[in-house]
């Protein structure tokens, strides 16, 4: 969180006022001149056009109201804000690695022009997704679970899939043509105004929930497209097998969402892929490769969990090493962790907390950018005083608003100046709710301290090491060596493609779990 807000030009969700259709619209007033029914036939020509298209998959004809130049547009304006609401994984080696097999498998699909892109997302989460118009991502995170070329193979040729066969396209039509927006737009956070859409954190519809046909046809092609480019196209079940079981553990998955809670259950799709994988025709030219040893050692090194340099959160309190504090969220409160901000809920209930930085305060005193930016929100002050907090400069108040999906809410909010920013935590629920949650709201609020140099300095990534396995080795004593702790016994032997009911065998080349350099 916060590692790219110094660069950015906006104020953060709450100082980001709704843009209306006035503002985005045609210039309100304007004459209309000369004939406009040339204009409105040719529209109706292209809409048409596009309603016909033909599957590049299937050779049928499907009703889809997006042409493929809108598709390339969408994705190209999202790939941006992907890139900088999750950043990019900083390993121009690895970036390539990924690119590389992702070109040979576009090019053994069924839209081998279009200008497809692929980029590793700097996120923990076990994820991967796809954009119209040919834009893939995967997450370091599901890098690690991944254990050969084979596998990620399987991954990304399930995404180009996605693409391929136009999925995300006839989501957009079966949901009516309505408002674009629910597919393109109010994805991120920051384009929540103000919090209103806080429900769907994690953003929301970018990782859209395919039908279950399309994830089964996206697996078909995953394993279609491998076995073309010339690797073993049996990746594909390995990997389902690895998220089904990493499905029936706690595991740890944290950020934003992952795989399991956005493609269908694994487990009962294994069976349906493999009489896929073993008729699918193989390369003549490299059939079945797994390039087992070459993944292991591009991976060598890969960060494991949250990036330092965003901040981590460790059990429910966050630090950020970088900016040089911490803070205390609610115990039981489920935090995520994001470039541009951290959001907490806590389950079952409506009820969130917000820590932001402000890259542009508007006011002078601490008190006045904090009614300012709670203003321009849309909430009224109903009380707040200057308030120290371990040392620091502090303002805190209690805040009353509307807004949708919770309607009437009451905010209580803390603002602090720490090294020359100024950050707020906000904690909202509905009026009828907040009473439940104020006092551990209020705790958490002036728990904000800053970090010395040496509690920043001691927090370091962990990473993934690998170990050749030796006689009388077992998950639970590798997972109690270097690293002792960081990852349970279970974790490490899914993590491998194991069931973690089994041990590894003497000679294995197995990936680990060990502090980093920062």
């Amino acid at each position: 969180m916060l590692a790219q807000m110094r660069s950015r030009r906006s104020n953060g969700v709450l100082d980001d006022a709704p843009r209306t259709s006035l503002e985005t619209g045609r210039p309100f007033g304007r004459a209309r001149t000369g004939p406009r029914r040339p204009i409105a036939l040719a529209v109706a020509a292209a809409a048409l056009a596009a309603a016909c298209a033909t599957n590049p998959v299937t050779g049928q004809k499907q009703f889809v109201l997006m042409s493929e130049a809108e598709e390339l547009q969408i994705g190209q304006q999202l790939d941006g804000e992907v890139r900088n609401e999750m950043g990019v994984y900083n390993d121009p080696e690895l970036q390539r690695y990924v690119e590389d097999i992702g070109l040979r498998l576009a090019r053994a699909s069924h839209r081998p022009n279009l200008p497809w892109t692929f980029a590793i997302v700097d996120s923990p989460a076990v994820n991967a997704f796809a954009l119209p118009g040919g834009y893939i991502y995967v997450t370091r995170g599901i890098l690690a679970y991944l254990n050969d070329e084979a596998e990620l193979a399987g991954v990304l040729g399930h995404e180009i899939g996605h693409v391929t066969a136009r999925h995300a396209v006839e989501q957009y039509t079966r949901a009516g043509g309505t408002q674009l927006g629910l597919i393109v737009g109010s994805i991120f956070l920051p384009g929540m105004r103000p919090y209103g859409d806080l429900l769907g954190t994690g953003f929301g519809l970018l990782f859209l929930k395919y039908g279950r046909e399309d994830e089964l046809q996206a697996d078909r092609l995953g394993v279609e497209y491998a076995a073309r480019a010339g690797w073993d196209p049996g990746g594909v079940a390995d990997m389902l097998r690895t998220l089904s079981r990493l499905d029936e553990t706690s595991g740890d998955r944290r950020g934003t969402p992952n795989w399991l809670s956005t493609h269908p259950d694994p487990a009962s799709r294994v069976a349906q892929i493999e009489p896929v994988i073993a008729g699918v025709e193989r390369s003549a030219e490299t059939p079945d490769r797994t390039g087992r040893d070459e993944y292991l050692r591009r991976i060598d090194g890969l960060l494991y969990g949250d990036n330092p340099r965003e901040g981590i959160v460790r059990g429910h309190e966050f630090l950020h090493p970088d900016l040089r504090f911490a803070l205390r969220f609610p115990e039981g409160w489920e935090v995520r962790n994001s470039s541009t901000q951290v959001v907490a809920n806590l389950p079952g209930t409506r009820s969130y907390m917000v820590l932001q930085l402000l890259e542009r305060p508007r006011g002078g005193s601490l008190e006045a950018v904090a009614l300012a930016s709670m203003r321009e929100a849309g909430f009224r002050a109903a009380d707040g005083r200057p308030r120290e907090i371990n040392g620091l400069e502090g303002w805190v108040g209690t805040f009353t608003g509307r807004m949708r999906d919770l309607g009437d809410v009451v905010a209580r909010a803390a603002f602090v100046r720490h090294d020359r920013q100024i950050y707020r935590l906000v904690g909202f629920a509905p009026r009828a709710e907040f009473d439940r949650i104020a006092g551990e709201v209020s705790e958490s609020l002036v728990s904000f301290r800053p970090l010395d140099r040496r509690e920043a300095d001691a927090i370091r990534p962990n990473r993934l090491a690998i170990h050749t396995v030796r006689g009388g080795d077992t998950w639970q004593g590798i997972a109690q060596g270097p690293g002792r702790g960081l990852v349970r016994a279970s974790t490490l032997a899914i993590l491998n493609g194991f069931d973690p009911a089994e041990q590894p065998q003497p000679g294995d080349r197995v990936k680990i779990v060990v502090p980093g350099e920062s």
